[in-house]
C-alpha cells in the first residue's frame, strides 16, 4: 500500500489553490462534460463572461479532477450535495500537499485527543514547522500567506470540516457508504482527510 507521505511529502507545496475555493458546482459541471465528452463553456459558466477569470478557474478545477479516480467522478457527478462536497475535498487534498498535510497533521491529531478548536498558534506552529522541508514557504509574500490561509479554512467551511470561520470548531465527520468504499478501493490512507482514525480505517 502507497503511504501519503510518499506520494505527498517530498513534493513541492503548490499554492494555486489560492485561485479557487472549492467551487463544487464547476468542479461537477466540468466533470460532466469530460465524461460525455462535451465542450465546456469556461467563459460564461465560471467567469460570468470574463474570459481570463473562467480560464483561470477552468485550468485550476481540472487539475483537481484529474487527480480523482474514475469511480471517484462518477460518484462526484452522481452523488448528493454532501458527497460531492467530499468528493470535492478529496480532490482538493490530492492536488495540494500543504492541505492534505495540515488537515491529517493537525486537524485530525486534534480531534483524535477530544481537541476540537484550531487557534492561529496551531496553523502558525504547523507553517513555520514545515518551512524546514519547504523552502517555497519562504518565497511567499506577507499577502500571500494570508491569502493561503483565508482559503484553507473557507475550503473547510465549505465542506463541513469546520463549523465556521470565526469559530474554527472542528467538526466529526459523516461520510456517506459510497464515498467510504470508493476512496477506500483507491487508497484507505485518503480516508485521513475525513479525520477518520487508522483503528477505524482498518476495520473498514
Amino acid at each position: 500500500m502507497i503511504d501519503i507521505k510518499l506520494m505527498l511529502g517530498t513534493d513541492k507545496y503548490s499554492f494555486s489553490f489560492t485561485t479557487a475555493s472549492l467551487m463544487v458546482n464547476g468542479m461537477v459541471l466540468i466533470a460532466e462534460s469530460i465524461r460525455n465528452n462535451m465542450d465546456f463553456n469556461y467563459v460564461e459558466i465560471l467567469g460570468n463572461g470574463k474570459s481570463a477569470t473562467g480560464k483561470k478557474y477552468y485550468a485550476e478545477l481540472k487539475k483537481r479532477l484529474k487527480n480523482l479516480t474514475s469511480d471517484e467522478v462518477d460518484v462526484l457527478i452522481d452523488g448528493d450535495l454532501q458527497t460531492q462536497k467530499q468528493i470535492c475535498f478529496l480532490a482538493v487534498c490530492k492536488t495540494y500537499g500543504f492541505i492534505n498535510d495540515f488537515t491529517i497533521e493537525v486537524l485530525r491529531n486534534k480531534l483524535l485527543v477530544f481537541d476540537y478548536e484550531i487557534t492561529d498558534g496551531d496553523y502558525l506552529s504547523f507553517f513555520r514547522g514545515k518551512m524546514q522541508e519547504h523552502d517555497e514557504l519562504e518565497g511567499l509574500t506577507p499577502q500571500t500567506e494570508n491569502k493561503v490561509k483565508s482559503v484553507i479554512f473557507k475550503i473547510y467551511e465549505q465542506v463541513g470540516i469546520i463549523d465556521s470561520i470565526k469559530n474554527r470548531m472542528i467538526q466529526p465527520q459523516f461520510v456517506d457508504s459510497k464515498v467510504l468504499e470508493t476512496i477506500r478501493k483507491d487508497n484507505p490512507n485518503w480516508l485521513k482527510i475525513f479525520l477518520i482514525s487508522d483503528t477505524d480505517i482498518k476495520r473498514l
